[in-house]
C-alpha cells in the first residue's frame, strides 16, 4: 500500500550522538517529524521509523501487534548504538512507552528518554471487553489530530482497529511493570489538556520508575500531539538542552553556523 502523505520514515546521519524518535499508536513519523528534524539539524543523528501497520490504511495495522511495533524500535536503536558513542530514546504517547520499554530492557545503553504525554493504560470504558468485542467490531473512532492550534493536522487513521488497541492494552500492561528497571535520566512533558491519554499517566509513570534524574515540564497550550501544537518549539528547546546537558558538546546551534560561515559577526 502507498504511504500516507508525511508518513515516511526519517533518518539523518550526523554527530556521536544519536536519537531514536517513537511516534504512537496509529500516527505516523509525520506528528513528530519536526522534532527529530529540529535535533538532526543540530548535529544528532536521528532515527524515526515508521511502525508496521501504521501510516497506510487502518487495515494494515489490524493484523499487527505490539511485538511488531517493538522490535521495529529495537532494531532502530540497535542499529543507532552500532553507528553512535551515545543514544537517547523520545517518544509521543505509545511512543513514549516504547522509549520507556527500551530504556527498561537496554539499560545503561541509552543515556536518556524524553517522552511527550506518554500513554500507559487504555482509559476506554470498553478496554475490558476488548478481548471479545475485537472479535465483533472491527473498529472504532480515530484518536488522531488532538491538537489545539488552527491549521494543524495529524497525519493518522480516522478508525483504531479493534485488534490493535487490545495489543496496545497488553503493551501498557507490560511497560508498567517494567518502570522500576527505568533508571536513567528522564524527562516528561504533559499536556494538562489533553483528550487522548490523561495526565494521569505521566504521573503513574514518574511515580514508578527507578530514574533519580528527572525533569517536568507542562504543556499548557497543547493538546496531546504537542509536537505539533502551540509548545511545539518548547518540546524541541528543552529536548536540546535535556540532551546537551547529559552530553555536553553533542549538539550544536545552527545559528552558530551561520555566524561562523559568514566569518562572525
Amino acid at each position: 500500500m502507498p504511504l500516507l502523505p508525511g508518513a515516511e520514515p526519517f533518518r539523518r546521519d550526523g554527530g556521536e550522538v544519536g536519537v531514536l524518535v517513537c511516534h504512537g499508536f496509529t500516527g505516523s513519523p509525520q506528528s513528530v517529524r519536526p522534532w527529530a528534524e529540529y535535533l538532526a539539524d543540530r548535529g544528532a543523528t536521528v532515527a524515526l521509523p515508521l511502525l508496521p501497520g501504521h501510516g497506510t490504511r487502518w487495515q494494515d495495522m489490524a493484523v499487527t501487534t505490539w511485538q511488531d511495533w517493538y522490535a521495529e524500535v529495537d532494531r532502530e536503536l540497535r542499529a543507532l548504538s552500532e553507528r553512535c558513542a551515545t543514544v537517547f530514546v523520545c517518544g509521543l504517547s505509545m511512543g513514549g512507552a516504547l522509549a520507556l520499554r527500551l530504556a527498561a530492557r537496554h539499560g545503561d545503553a541509552i543515556s536518556g528518554v524524553v517522552v511527550v504525554n506518554p500513554a500507559n493504560k487504555v482509559h476506554d470504558a470498553v478496554a475490558a471487553l476488548l478481548p471479545m468485542l475485537r472479535h465483533l467490531v472491527p473498529t472504532t473512532k480515530g484518536l488522531a489530530s488532538d491538537i489545539a492550534k488552527p491549521g494543524a493536522a495529524e497525519v493518522g487513521y480516522d478508525r483504531v482497529p479493534l485488534h490493535a488497541a487490545h495489543s496496545v492494552r497488553q503493551f501498557f500492561r507490560l511497560v508498567d511493570a517494567e518502570l522500576p528497571q527505568v533508571t536513567q535520566p528522564l524527562l516528561v512533558m504533559t499536556s494538562p489538556q489533553d483528550h487522548v491519554v490523561p495526565p494521569a499517566d505521566s504521573e503513574r509513570i514518574l511515580a514508578r520508575v527507578s530514574s533519580t534524574d528527572v525533569d517536568r515540564t507542562l504543556l499548557e497550550r497543547s493538546y496531546h500531539v504537542a509536537t505539533l501544537d502551540h509548545d511545539a518549539e518548547q518540546i524541541f528547546r528543552d529536548t536540546a538542552a535535556f540532551i546537551e546537558r547529559l552530553a555536553p558538546g553533542a549538539l550544536t546551534d545552527p545559528a552558530d553556523e551561520g555566524t561562523a560561515a559568514r566569518g562572525g559577526a
